[in-house]
């Protein structure tokens, strides 16, 4: 048991610092994460200002975190093509699209749950 958890305490530390370093990054190299990571701040400040549900805060807010995850896999995404060649190539383009696409539409699912909970609170 005490090999387990040792064992076990090592990869979770690994896994920390992996996480991190990819988070550090994708800050560093990819201009658009610290530009969601400023609108989530705004966002998840704003759960807090108006009078709404803890239910919909927590929506919001898990909105707001998942473009960061989108954003970070559409990261990976973009590596992995980088990484496969410089060439431009129509299944690259289509794979860095797809990313670029769900961050997008994440970010608008976003935006319409924003504007339905501020329907609610004026309607």
């Amino acid at each position: 048991m005490f090999n387990y958890v040792a064992r076990e305490s090592k990869r979770f530390i690994t896994r920390c610092v992996n996480t991190w370093e990819g988070i550090a990054i994708t800050w560093k190299d990819e201009a658009s994460f610290p530009q969601w990571v400023v609108i989530n701040i705004i966002s998840i400040t704003l759960t807090f200002v108006f009078p709404i549900s803890t239910t919909q805060q927590a929506l919001l807010i898990a909105l707001g975190l998942l473009i960061l995850v989108v954003e970070l896999l559409n990261t990976a995404i973009e590596a992995c093509i980088d990484r496969i060649s410089d060439d431009i190539h129509p299944l690259s383009k289509k794979a860095k699209d797809a990313g670029c696409a769900a961050v997008a539409l994440t970010a608008i699912t976003g935006l319409i749950v924003w504007i339905i909970v501020l329907c609610g609170l004026y309607a």
